[in-house]
């Protein structure tokens, strides 16, 4: 005969489901701790602009190469800064998707 719980019976108590639960937290710990010091490299131009990220999608540098900077043409080193970012930002998204071990 099976056992009635007063919850549908058969399913997991609640302290298998606290352990679960606390599992799950310490691992998306861990997963963030690791996308924190993840560093990725987003460049533009050839290597003229370089945007450096972590995991987390905050840059952390940016290197310009002097020959990039044409006071003349301030718009082309825009456009290879948000390049260089752009790139950077899907790496770090492509690091957070294979880090994280659960999707929100």
């Amino acid at each position: 005969m099976a056992k009635f719980n007063g919850y549908g019976g058969g399913g997991m108590n609640m302290q298998q489901m606290m352990k679960q639960a606390q599992k799950m937290q310490e691992e998306m710990l861990k997963a963030q701790e690791q996308l924190e010091e993840t560093e990725v490299e987003g460049k533009a131009g050839g290597g003229m602009v370089t945007v450096t990220m972590n995991g987390k999608k905050r840059m952390t540098g940016v290197v310009i190469d002097p020959e990039a900077v044409d006071p003349d043409d301030v718009e082309m080193l825009e456009d290879l800064i948000l390049a260089a970012y752009n790139d950077a930002y899907e790496k770090a998204e492509g690091e957070e998707k294979r880090v994280m071990p659960y999707s929100i």
